[in-house]
């Protein structure tokens, strides 16, 4: 596994709250996030490093997305 860094649309409450909304891939492709399960300070333990990670539901599969520092990332098979 490895880290695959996409680009992320999110909004940002009064409180501070970060929640993300959709994903971006670099080839174009869009995924809206249809709920967040669960949100935790959690190490990718298949890809390597730690942040925020958030539990999604897109479509019908379950992923983790992590926001580490300033940066989003899932994890993705390596090639």
């Amino acid at each position: 596994m490895m880290k695959q860094y996409v680009a992320v649309t999110a909004r940002f409450d009064a409180d501070g709250n970060v929640t993300p909304l959709c994903i971006h891939w670099d080839d174009g492709r869009s995924f809206d996030i249809e709920r967040i399960t669960d949100v935790r300070f959690a190490a990718s333990l298949k890809a390597g490093g730690a942040g925020i990670r958030y539990t999604c539901r897109i479509k019908t599969h379950e992923k983790y997305l992590f926001l580490e520092e300033n940066r989003w990332f899932i994890e993705k098979a390596s090639a």
